[in-house]
C-alpha cells in the first residue's frame, strides 16, 4: 500500500519538513499490535515488537520482513544504549533486560524497593549511559499483552536505572499510565506522554516536560503538547527539538513549544514510531498490524 503526501498542515512550517512526491509505503501488515520500532544502522534494519505474537521482527530493505525473536515475553519498547545493544521493556516478566552480543540475555531491572515493576512500557538512554523508562501497568491489565496480575508498585513511575551500579530511582511518580519518553536534543528536557485516557477518560490527553539538571534532577512537570485524536503513546525528538508524537490518526509534529504543525496522517492507530534509514531522515510507524515509513524533511536524534 502507498499513500501519496498523507499531510494535514496546520501551521506554514510544516510545509518544509514535508517532502513532495513522497509516499507513504506500509512495509508489513503481519501484526496484531505494532510497537517499540527501533533503527539499528550498522545492521540496516528496523526491529520492532508484535506485542500480543510475542515476537519481534525485523525489516531491512534488501530482505523484507522476517521474525527475529520468538518468546519475547511480550516485549513492548526498545532502544540502544551507548555500547549499541538492544535494550527491551517486556510485559510478561515486568522487566528490563539487554540482548548481549552473543545473544545472552541480562536482566537490568525487575523490582523497585522489593516489589516487582508494573510493566516496563518505553525506554531511552541517556549519553550518560543511564536507562530511562516508563512502567504504566498495561501489561498486567489482561492476557492479550503479558500476564494479568496485581499491581506491586503503588505508583506508576518514570525511572532512571544505572546499568554500571544497578541503581534504580523512581524520578516521577504522578502520572495515571506514563508511556513514550524522550530527551530534547540538549538533554535538557525529558518529555513523557500521558496515556492515562486509555482507561480513564478525565486524563488529559498531553505530553509532560520535564527539566533536567547537570545532575540528571527531575524538576516540576508541565504540559507542552496536546493529542487531540486519540491518546500520546510513543514518542521522539528530532535534531530541531521538534516533538513528533503518535496519535489516533498518524503522527502529530509539534513546535519545541507545543504548538501543532501538522499531521502525517495513518490508516491505522499508530502506537509508536522512530526516526532511521541512513541519515536518520526516513519516519518508521508501527501502527496497529503494521508498519509504516515515509521520508521527511527532518532528522532524527541518534540511537547510537
Amino acid at each position: 500500500m502507498r499513500i501519496r503526501e498523507p499531510y494535514d498542515i496546520r501551521d506554514e512550517r510544516f510545509r518544509s519538513i514535508c517532502l513532495a512526491n513522497v509516499d507513504l509505503h506500509q512495509l508489513d501488515d503481519s501484526n496484531h499490535w505494532a510497537e517499540g520500532p527501533v533503527w539499528f544502522g550498522d545492521a540496516d534494519c528496523l526491529l520492532w515488537s508484535d506485542i500480543p505474537q510475542n515476537r519481534i521482527m525485523r525489516w531491512t530493505p534488501n530482505g523484507g520482513v522476517s521474525v527475529y525473536r520468538t518468546g519475547s515475553n511480550f516485549s513492548n519498547g526498545h532502544t540502544r544504549d551507548r555500547e549499541g545493544r538492544l535494550v527491551s521493556c517486556e510485559h510478561q516478566t515486568r522487566r528490563v533486560t539487554r540482548t548481549e552480543r552473543d545473544g545472552r540475555i541480562t536482566v537490568l531491572a525487575d523490582a523497585f524497593e522489593g516489589r516487582r515493576l508494573n510493566s516496563p512500557n518505553d525506554i531511552v538512554v541517556k549519553s550518560d549511559g543511564t536507562i530511562w523508562f516508563t512502567d504504566p501497568t498495561y501489561g498486567i491489565l489482561s492476557e492479550y499483552e503479558g500476564d494479568r496480575a496485581e499491581p506491586e508498585q503503588d505508583r506508576r513511575g518514570v525511572y532512571r536505572l544505572d546499568p554500571t551500579t544497578g541503581a534504580l530511582a523512581r524520578v516521577i511518580d504522578d502520572f495515571a499510565q506514563p508511556n513514550g519518553l524522550a530527551f530534547s536534543p540538549d538533554e535538557r528536557i525529558l518529555y513523557v506522554a500521558e496515556s492515562g485516557a486509555s482507561h480513564d477518560p478525565s486524563v488529559p490527553r498531553v505530553i509532560r516536560a520535564f527539566d533536567l539538571n547537570q545532575e540528571s534532577h527531575v524538576g516540576p512537570g508541565r504540559a507542552v503538547a496536546t493529542i487531540d485524536a486519540g491518546i500520546p503513546d510513543g514518542l521522539r525528538v528530532d535534531t530541531q527539538g521538534r516533538i513528533w508524537s503518535s496519535a489516533a490518526d498518524g503522527v502529530h509534529c509539534f513546535a519545541p513549544d507545543g504548538t501543532l504543525l501538522g499531521k502525517i496522517l495513518v490508516p491505522e492507530v499508530v502506537a509508536n514510531l522512530c526516526f532511521g534509514g541512513v541519515k536518520r531522515n526516513r519516519l518508521f510507524i508501527a501502527a496497529t498490524q503494521s508498519i509504516y515509513a515515509i521520508y521527511v524533511n527532518a532528522e532524527g536524534m541518534p540511537v547510537v
